[in-house]
């Protein structure tokens, strides 16, 4: 039976309302078409004198959208940890858990099936490796690979926070020597941690009690600060699309505009006629999903990164969707690294066939069950490793064929790369939202009611009422569920 919610949704307050500020949704269609107009400026400009020095509107516009990136990027770590742990102590029930994450596996494989499909019907289709003017001479080996072992690798945790160093040395034009030292995050390590955390606290029995209260504190402050971080997304965008409208390799398409329109024809079919589909197949509404997902999959679009919009993806999915938030912490980060029909699944195989006719390799029917293998089991074993390139390499080393053939599409991989995250943003959404649908726990309501203005839902409550803990609250429901 199906849970639904008998409160009215809290939409902006009062006081938000009394500024007379555009919704939020129009704020970021704003965004997006002053960041065309200050792209399109930019380009017009050029480089400074030297000739490779972006002008001035061009860094500005990278400064400002990177920055945007980077404060989503910082909030992810402890957004995932303290989320998780507090799903796992409202669950109450390790059994439940464990269900929710096969099923949503399951549908992870499903969807990636299909995908990969579509990828090596359009690759045979469009035949994009001899339709270009590129040769092999022009083929470059990747500085980046994945292998099998990459699953394996990256699973186990170097430390309690999932956190890496790495320290890049380069030489001077004086032959001075300098060292630059930054720190990285594996979101899947991170999964684990709190997962095997969570799992603890909750076999402690009452010695756990402090500890949960005081990650529900943080959780909540956590959830505070994305809020923030989130109204910054209309200027964000702008300075994304403007930064893409006024870098990218639009020149280069001439050369692969058969392979670029057949990734983007699979793009669009899994995105608008596949992830329908299994919408309608599981009675929900086409509309309400494209409502309530719609802010993550734009911001995916303009950022090109999975792991930066994962926070609004996590919030669109509990917040617009109706999938409860116990599940959402948990199905949403792990689809960040594993769920790419976009980067693992269409991209891999179109770009495998092309690299297969330029270098004038014949694929036979296993060479294309070895491509579908490879996509749906694939993404999990480079799950340590994000990125369409990385996936690339792992299908080209499985099916035999030259490395090299990565650098004949990396002109342009930029401009693939907005619609590739787009789809895979998407995907992370739909998945949890079916399931949690054929588990009867999604919120049909505030499914029913999907629109951007509820990513804010419950920030500024209008009520006592809607000023209960959300912990509290959603620890009521599963206790009653159970």
């Amino acid at each position: 039976m199906s849970r639904t919610s008998t409160a009215k949704i809290p939409g902006t307050s009062a006081r938000a309302r009394g500024l007379r500020l555009p919704s939020f949704s129009v704020q970021i269609l704003l965004g997006l078409v002053l960041g065309v107009l200050l792209g399109w400026a930019a380009l017009a400009l050029g480089p400074q004198a030297d000739g490779e020095t972006p002008n001035g509107l061009t860094t500005t516009l990278d400064t400002i959208g990177s920055s945007f990136v980077t404060l989503l990027k910082a909030i992810v770590p402890p957004l995932i940890f303290t989320a998780i742990v507090a799903s796992i102590a409202n669950l109450r029930t390790v059994t439940n858990a464990a269900r929710l994450a096969g099923q949503t596996l399951l549908w992870f494989a499903i969807t990636a099936a299909i995908s990969v499909a579509i990828g090596i019907g359009l690759g045979l289709v469009f035949q994009p490796g001899n339709t270009t003017t590129l040769t092999t001479a022009d083929a470059a080996e990747p500085s980046r690979t994945g292998t099998w072992l990459d699953f394996l690798n990256g699973l186990i945790p170097s430390n309690v926070l999932g956190l890496g160093a790495s320290t890049s040395v380069e030489a001077g034009a004086d032959g001075a020597l300098s060292a630059e030292t930054g720190v990285s995050f594996n979101v899947l390590q991170i999964l684990v941690v709190a997962l095997v955390i969570g799992i603890a606290a909750l076999k402690s029995g009452a010695k756990a009690d402090p500890f949960l209260a005081f990650n529900r504190s943080a959780l909540a402050i956590v959830q505070k600060v994305l809020w923030w971080i989130i109204r910054l997304a209309p200027l964000g965008t702008m300075g994304l699309i403007g930064y893409a409208v006024a870098t990218y390799g639009w020149e280069s398409l001439r050369s692969l505009a058969s392979f670029a329109a057949a990734v983007y024809v699979g793009l669009a079919l899994v995105l608008f006629v596949v992830y329908p589909v299994l919408l309608r197949v599981n009675g929900l509404s086409v509309l309400s999903w494209f409502r309530g997902a719609w802010p993550a999959i734009q911001l995916a679009f303009v950022s090109r990164s999975s792991i930066g919009t994962l926070p609004v993806t996590e919030r669109v999915t509990e917040r617009n969707l109706g999938v409860p938030s116990e599940y959402a912490s948990f199905a949403v980060p792990l689809g960040a690294t594993t769920k790419m029909d976009g980067c693992a699944s269409i991209y891999p195989a179109i770009s495998a066939i092309f690299v297969a006719q330029i270098f004038g390799v014949d694929l036979s029917v296993t060479d294309y069950l070895l491509i579908a293998f490879v996509s749906v089991v694939g993404s999990a074993a480079t799950a340590g490793l994000t990125g369409a390139m990385v996936m690339l390499t792992l299908t080209l080393s499985t099916l035999g064929l030259p490395l090299a053939g990565v650098g004949l599409l990396l002109a342009v991989d930029p401009i693939l790369d907005m619609g590739r995250t787009a789809v895979n943003v998407a995907g992370q959404t739909l998945v949890p939202t079916i399931v949690a649908k054929r588990e009867g726990i999604l919120d049909l309501e505030r499914f029913r009611a999907a629109s951007a203005e509820h990513l804010f839902a419950d920030d500024e409550p209008e009520s006592a009422d809607a000023a209960e803990a959300p912990a509290e609250r959603e620890l009521a429901e599963a206790t009653a569920r159970g």
